[in-house]
């Protein structure tokens, strides 16, 4: 804030002047917003069941990797064993060898290739829906086709049978091959489901029981935990959840051992609160002031007589619009100690709580400074009256950092001048003050 010296007030009209001289302004900008964790993970249900074992209390703290709960389902299960009996299936016998025999050769091959085409829709029917298994589904439409258009040039052939049917028998044979990956990518995806059932944290954090409610159901491919390989969650979840079956599961209250539950049901939440930070909005007008690295004091309306010191790390640059009209942009900061009015250490706030940063955006140091009440704009340009004689001249100023109290002067006046401080809109040019 400036130094003024050599202040003087009028009794009669409150005018108040005083000389300038230099000194510290700091220009903030108010954010609004609410404190962070460093992360927040759902987790969720991955089949229908029941808890089978829980490891862990509501409010616990929990470590990466720690075993959380363990899901009891019988679906799974099953839908496992239809998989590995789906890929046992897809063994087909060995193909046959043309012969001059053409009616028994089309016989033996017309066997064949039902016997594989049928196995190779069992291995695709394990699968769950998704890519893998239209493009199997496609293969193998496209596998009866062929083989039909080159059974046909059997029928239609008048020289040698067995070219034409070692043609037709070659479609089959690709097929056979492609269908074993097909029954042992179910099986994978299967496997891969029931160990999920399995449930551990994805994080380090506090373990937080979320209230279950009743529900009716959830779309399998919608419900897999985030912790399993990205590969496999389409898979995963679709085999648990892909036979269209609504849950059986209805109920509500707090997870407990024997909970029924349903695929996709949130359990609980794990919040890590290591690190906290600070999300606040930034109006339009100002967000071109702020950059990474600007330091802020931060308010709490839960601790109203502490100060917490937060530093910016991001500048969002994707609008916001209030139903205001007005525009706003994301402005992130880490969230450090703070002091309560009598000194002492601040308590650490929870996430979620409401906050206002004020962000000191600029800084000038040893400058002229003068209060903010003795600057006043007339059609856009910026005065101070200038005390010469006695009397009062309207005297243009460039400025600089605005805080809240003073403003820093970049040029239009001098150290040791005199100006009025207070009182600006009573004052007109050529006044005797």
């Amino acid at each position: 804030m400036a130094t003024l010296a050599g202040c003087s007030k009028s009794k009669d009209t409150g005018i108040q002047t005083a000389q300038v001289t230099q000194g510290s302004v700091s220009e903030t900008v108010e954010a609004a917003g609410s404190i962070s964790a460093k992360a927040v993970v759902t987790i969720t249900s991955p089949a229908n069941g029941t808890v089978a074992k829980l490891f862990v209390q509501d409010g616990q703290k929990v470590r990466k990797g720690q075993t959380l709960l363990v899901i009891s389902s019988p679906q799974a299960q099953k839908q496992l064993a239809q998989a590995k009996s789906a890929a046992s299936g897809a063994k087909v016998t060995e193909l046959p060898t043309p012969t001059g025999n053409a009616t028994a050769a089309l016989s033996q091959a017309d066997a064949t290739a039902t016997q594989a085409f049928a196995a190779a829709q069992s291995a695709i029917d394990a699968l769950p829906d998704g890519t893998a298994k239209t493009t199997a589904q496609t293969n193998l439409n496209q596998a009866k086709a062929q083989y039909a258009a080159a059974r046909a040039q059997v029928d239609a052939t008048t020289g040698s049978v067995s070219s034409a049917l070692s043609a037709a028998l070659g479609t089959v044979s690709q097929l056979t091959s492609a269908q074993s990956s097909t029954a042992g990518l179910a099986v994978s995806a299967a496997q891969d489901s029931v160990k999920a059932l399995t449930i551990r944290a994805p994080i380090n954090g506090i373990a937080t029981f979320d209230a279950v409610a009743s529900s009716g159901g959830a779309s399998g491919a919608s419900s897999l935990l985030s912790q399993l390989p990205s590969s496999l969650q389409g898979a995963a979840s679709s085999l648990l959840g892909s036979s269209g079956a609504p849950s059986t599961a209805s109920a509500s209250g707090v997870l407990s051992k024997g909970f029924p539950v349903s695929s996709g049901q949130t359990l609980l939440t794990i919040t890590d609160v290591a690190g906290l930070s600070l999300t606040t909005a930034v109006d339009e007008t100002d967000i071109l002031l702020v950059r990474p690295g600007v330091r802020a004091s931060v308010q709490l309306d839960a601790v109203p007589d502490g100060s917490y010191d937060a530093r910016v790390t991001s500048v969002g640059v994707t609008p916001t619009t209030s139903s205001r009209g007005g525009v706003s942009y994301v402005v992130r900061l880490t969230f450090g100690s703070g002091r309560t009015g009598d000194g002492k250490r601040a308590p650490i706030p929870l996430p979620g709580m409401s906050a206002v940063a004020q962000l000191r955006v600029r800084t000038d140091r040893g400058v002229i400074a003068v209060p903010a009440a003795a600057v006043f704009r007339d059609q856009g340009t910026d005065y101070v009256w200038l005390v010469k004689d006695g009397l009062a001249h309207k005297q243009k100023v460039a400025l600089g950092a605005q805080g809240s109290a003073s403003i820093s002067i970049e040029s239009g006046l001098q150290v040791g001048q005199t100006i009025v401080i207070r009182g600006a809109d009573q004052v007109r040019e050529g006044q005797t003050i």
